[in-house]
């Protein structure tokens, strides 16, 4: 049993939202595939232990497809991350999408495991992305995690 709860999105968490993604994207806009998201105006997912907000998913639907924007556990280890993903494959299959897909960046390992341990394959790298998505948005890092250059999207889905 989880020790948290899961609920959409609702107007009261615009605010936390808003600061959270400036927090741990440097903007509301995030890059994905050439296209601006605004992340903090997309439907999502939060984890929830009392008044305590604990993990944050966004999520954009098209043409029967469902990308994963943004994800994030403030609380590591107790399954927040799981449960937000579940969320959003659950509003996909209500939605009728035939794929639930993300982009991560080639220096974040911990995101490639963690996808690929709950389903999810490696469909495509996109070499030098990252050059074009820092024209979009400036802010992105050139160097990531663990000193790694940032430079390619590595695109993950899950057929449904």
């Amino acid at each position: 049993m989880h020790q948290f709860e899961v609920r959409e999105l609702n107007a009261s968490d615009h605010h936390w939202v808003e600061r959270l993604l400036r927090q741990l994207w440097h903007s509301t806009r995030i890059v994905s595939r050439g296209r601006i998201h605004h992340a903090d105006q997309l439907p999502g997912f939060i984890a929830l232990r009392e008044d305590k907000r604990l993990g944050l998913v966004t999520y954009y639907l098209t043409n029967n497809e469902c990308e994963i924007v943004t994800l994030n556990s403030l609380v590591e280890g107790i399954g927040i991350g799981s449960a937000l993903v579940a969320a959003v494959r659950n509003a996909a299959l209500f939605s009728k999408c035939r794929r639930l897909w993300l982009v991560t960046t080639n220096d974040n390992m911990a995101a490639l495991d963690f996808y690929q341990k709950r389903g999810f394959s490696l469909v495509a790298v996109h070499r030098n992305s990252l050059e074009q998505s820092r024209r979009l948005k400036p802010e992105i890092p050139i160097v990531g995690i663990d000193g790694i250059p940032l430079r390619d999207e590595i695109e993950l889905e899950l057929s449904l």
